[in-house]
C-alpha cells in the first residue's frame, strides 16, 4: 500500500471503532453513521487501489463490534422490557452465525443467521423519536422483528452472499434495476404518508435523537456500585452472557488477526478465563467502594488490569518457549476491556431499572 492508503485505511478502520461509541448517547444518528460506514468502507478503500484480502471476514467482524455497542446500548437506554428481550435474542443469534460462518466459510450461514439486530434497534429507535416504546407491547415488538428478518434482511442478505451483487453494478448493468427501485421507495413513503401516517398514535413528546436520562436510582456509578454491592453475583446470567458475548467476539477477530494460532476452542476458553477476573475485580471494588466515576479513568484502571494479566498468563503458559504477538495482545486488552467495562456500567442500570430490588422490611415495635 502507498503511504496515502496507509492513512486511509487507518481512517477508516479507526472510524468504524469509535463511531459506535456514540450510539449510547445518540443512538439513531451513530448507528446510521456505521451502518453508512460499514456500506462504504470497501469502495473508499478500492478507490485508493488497495483491496483488502480477506474483507468478508474483517467485514463481519467490525459488524458484530459496533452491534455489540449497540447492543450493550439498549441494557443503558430502552424503556422497553420486551424491546430488550427481543434484542437480545436477535444480537446474539446473529453473532452466533458469523463465529459459524468464519469457522466453516459459508456464506449460506449469513443467510441462516442474518442480522436482523441492526434494523430492528433503528425500529425501536425511530419509536422512540416520537412515542414512549414502554407503551409497545412484547408481540408488536416480535412482529417487527419478523416483518424485517422476512421481507428486508432476508433478500438483503441473499443479495449480498449468495448472489454477491453490488448495488452500483446492478444499476449499471440492467437500466430498469434503478427506476424500480426509486419507484418502490416512493410507493413505500406513500403507503406510510396515506396508509400508516392516519392511524398512528397521539405523539407523546417532540422528537429527539439523544438518548433518554437514566433512572434516578441509576445516576452515577456509586449508585450502581450500591446495587452491585448488595445484588451483584459473580455466577449469574449477566456473567455468562458476558462471557458469551466477549469469548465469541474474539474467536471471531481471532480468524481476521494474523498472529493468532491456536484453536478456537482454547480461545474462548482463555478469554472466558479473563472475563471471569474481571467480573470478580468489578464486584470486589463495587463493594469496597473503589469505583471510578470518569469513565476514560475506569477504562485506563481496566487496560491495566488486563495487561498485567496477559503477562501473567504468557509467563505462566509460555515460558520463553515463543514471543507474544504483541500487536495481537494489544488489541485483545482493548476489546476485552472496553467491553467488559461498559457491561459493567450499564448491566445495573437495566437492572435498576425494570428489576428494582424490594424494599427491606422495616422492624415492627413491639
Amino acid at each position: 500500500m502507498t503511504a496515502t492508503a496507509t492513512l486511509v485505511f487507518l481512517a477508516v478502520v479507526g472510524a468504524r471503532f469509535l463511531v459506535p461509541l456514540l450510539i449510547f448517547k445518540y443512538p439513531l444518528p451513530a448507528i446510521l453513521a456505521a451502518l453508512v460506514l460499514d456500506a462504504v468502507d470497501q469502495t473508499v478503500f478500492q478507490s485508493f487501489g488497495f483491496d483488502p484480502p480477506g474483507y468478508q471476514g474483517y467485514d463481519k467482524a467490525m459488524d458484530v463490534y459496533y452491534l455489540a455497542i449497540a447492543y450493550l446500548s439498549t441494557l443503558r437506554n430502552w424503556s422497553s422490557l420486551p424491546a430488550v428481550r427481543v434484542a437480545r435474542f436477535l444480537y446474539f443469534y446473529r453473532l452466533i452465525g458469523v463465529v459459524a460462518f468464519e469457522l466453516l466459510d459459508s456464506r449460506a450461514l449469513l443467510l441462516i443467521f442474518p442480522n436482523t439486530f441492526e434494523y430492528f434497534f433503528i425500529a425501536y429507535e425511530v419509536v422512540r423519536l416520537f412515542w414512549n416504546p414502554a407503551r409497545v407491547s412484547m408481540r408488536s415488538w416480535v412482529w417487527t422483528a419478523g416483518i424485517i428478518w422476512v421481507f428486508v434482511k432476508l433478500p438483503q442478505e441473499w443479495w449480498i452472499h449468495i448472489a454477491q451483487r453490488d448495488f452500483t453494478e446492478t444499476v449499471a448493468e440492467v437500466p430498469w434495476f434503478g427506476p424500480v427501485v426509486v419507484a418502490g421507495l416512493v410507493g413505500l413513503v406513500l403507503v406510510w404518508w396515506f396508509v400508516i401516517r392516519p392511524r398512528q398514535p397521539a405523539r407523546d413528546w417532540s422528537w429527539h435523537v439523544a438518548a433518554d436520562p437514566l433512572p434516578t436510582s441509576a445516576l452515577t456509578v456509586a449508585a450502581r456500585d450500591r446495587w452491585v454491592a448488595e445484588h451483584g453475583k459473580l455466577w449469574s446470567t449477566g456473567t455468562l452472557e458476558k462471557v458469551v458475548l466477549v469469548g465469541l467476539l474474539w474467536v471471531i477477530y481471532a480468524q481476521v488477526l494474523p498472529g493468532v494460532q491456536t484453536t478456537s476452542g482454547r480461545l474462548f476458553l482463555g478469554t472466558t478465563a479473563f472475563v471471569l477476573v474481571n467480573c470478580a475485580v468489578a464486584l470486589w471494588v463495587a463493594r469496597a467502594g473503589h469505583g471510578v466515576q470518569p469513565i476514560l479513568g475506569a477504562f485506563g484502571a481496566r487496560v491495566l488490569l488486563n495487561a498485567g494479566l496477559v503477562l501473567v498468563a504468557y509467563w505462566l503458559l509460555a515460558r520463553g518457549r515463543g514471543d507474544l504477538e504483541w500487536n495481537d495482545a494489544l488489541f485483545f486488552v482493548l476489546l476485552l476491556s472496553l467491553l467488559t467495562l461498559l457491561d459493567d456500567r450499564y448491566r445495573p442500570i437495566y437492572e435498576l431499572r425494570f428489576f428494582p430490588a424490594a424494599p427491606k422490611e422495616q422492624p415492627v415495635a413491639a
